[in-house]
């Protein structure tokens, strides 16, 4: 498990904040962890609204897990991932954000182009791009907004559904 408490990798929270609170619908996770995944089973547990995380990562699943057994609602699942290739995320999501597994990142990317308002990228400063590949799925988007924080890593929301010119974070 690759878990760094370091503050700066959660950066991308004030991305999510903000484009959870432009919606209502349903949101995907794929890459549960210390900052994202607290933040956005709370931010649905008042409407109930329906979260799904996948992880790979046996211990980081093992740490998370319990979102999804904690509450009777089921609306918030969290699964276990053996295959990537094999997960169902086809549905309709108001916002999938993606931070799991370094070599899948653009491979889920490109699945969710078509059927995602907002997909939130971590990790997408250019210097790393030889391991996420993410220069190779931005021309599937229309519109694409960089959140360029203080620290690195930083934060890209893509959309062909959503024009991001007028996004504020």
């Amino acid at each position: 498990m690759n878990l760094n408490p370091d503050i700066r990798y959660g950066n991308h929270l004030p991305v999510l904040i903000r484009i959870v609170g432009m919606t209502t619908g349903p949101i995907l996770e794929l890459g549960t962890g210390l900052y994202s995944t607290p933040f956005l089973h709370w931010a649905c547990f008042t409407n109930k609204r329906k979260l799904v995380s996948f992880e790979s990562d046996r211990e980081c699943y093992e740490m998370n897990k319990w979102y999804a057994q904690g509450h009777e609602t089921g609306y918030h699942q969290v699964n276990f991932v053996e295959d990537w290739d094999k997960i169902d995320i086809s549905e309709p999501w108001n916002v999938a954000f993606i931070d799991h597994e370094s070599h899948r990142r653009a491979i889920e990317a490109s699945r969710l182009a078509n059927n995602a308002d907002y997909v939130v990228v971590h990790d997408s400063q250019g210097r790393r791009d030889y391991e996420f590949h993410y220069t190779c799925i931005y021309p599937l988007f229309k519109y694409r907004y960089d959140f360029v924080g203080a620290w690195t890593p930083f934060t890209t929301v893509l959309s062909n559904f959503k024009d991001l010119a007028n996004l504020c974070i």
